[in-house]
């Protein structure tokens, strides 16, 4: 299904040099073709979906990069990955591909840092969630980009007037203090509670989660009005939560679906650019 710069049979699992080996040039009747898998935990099922359809248009990628989800989806050869203490941006383009995949999902707080080289990498969706600039500068001409967090927040609303309101219950430091004695045996409880939360009181957890869709949601929309693709896909996968992996076949064919609907005149595009 995937085809790693034409080599991807010679390499094992190893990452492709990117140095050594230039991006595959497509069929003369067309430009090369860069798919960019943009990351999403479970909602990145999607990306199988649209790399069905890609392939059964025959519009097989002469190059794949992603990030986190995506990179482990499309087995690319550039897994972006993030450096802890400078923020770069660093480019996985050789080794074991298995670690670099590692690099590029290791999600703060949910999966530990991954070293490679001299280097603690993390989750490569807090500096480029949908990577464009890496197919384009490995030589794509046509790029078609894949962000499967496009429905996700109201984007960008600002709420003008908000304060305070009366508390639904005390803070649980103060409810395990007011026990007494029995605040000790209460303490697994009010564990639990704090990182996952109530009915009325979002956990740890929650926080966590929400403040990275946040953040990729906010990264995404700056990177790719900086750099677009020439095609955007953008399933309707908001509805999957980040850990919702045994929804694997719903994100796929909403993946198919819209890939179907994005790449209608598709033709015309690369007819202009072979």
């Amino acid at each position: 299904m995937f085809h790693f710069l034409g080599r991807s049979g010679q390499n094992g699992d190893q990452a492709v040099d990117a140095d050594a080996h230039a991006p595959a040039v497509g069929a003369p009747h067309r430009p090369s073709i860069g798919l960019v898998l943009g990351g999403g935990a479970a909602r990145g099922f999607a990306h199988i979906g649209v790399l069905r359809a890609l392939v059964a248009k025959g519009l097989t990628p002469d190059i794949i990069t992603g990030t986190s989800i995506g990179a482990v989806v499309g087995g690319c050869y550039a897994a972006i990955a993030t450096e802890i203490g400078t923020g770069h941006e660093i480019w996985i383009t050789r080794g074991l591909l298995a670690d670099a995949m590692r690099a590029s999902y290791a999600l703060p707080g949910i999966f530990p840092p991954i070293r490679l080289g001299e280097r603690w990498l993390v989750d490569g969706a807090l500096v480029n969630p949908v990577p464009v600039s890496v197919a384009r500068a490995l030589g794509a001409r046509l790029v078609i980009a894949v962000n499967v967090n496009t429905d996700m927040f109201g984007r960008g609303a600002a709420i003008p007037d908000q304060g305070a309101v009366p508390e639904p219950e005390p803070p649980i430091e103060e409810e395990v203090a007011s026990r007494g004695l029995f605040g000790l045996f209460g303490g697994e409880k009010s564990a639990k509670r704090r990182l996952f939360g109530t009915a009325a009181r979002p956990g740890l957890s929650t926080v966590m989660v929400e403040a990275f869709n946040i953040m990729q949601d906010r990264i995404t929309r700056a990177r790719l009005a900086g750099d677009p693709p020439d095609v955007l896909i953008s399933p309707r996968v908001g509805r999957i939560g980040l850990f919702d992996f045994h929804r694997a076949q719903e994100a796929i064919n909403l993946g198919s679906e819209a890939a179907e609907r994005a790449l209608e005149g598709l033709d015309e595009v690369i007819a202009a650019l072979a």
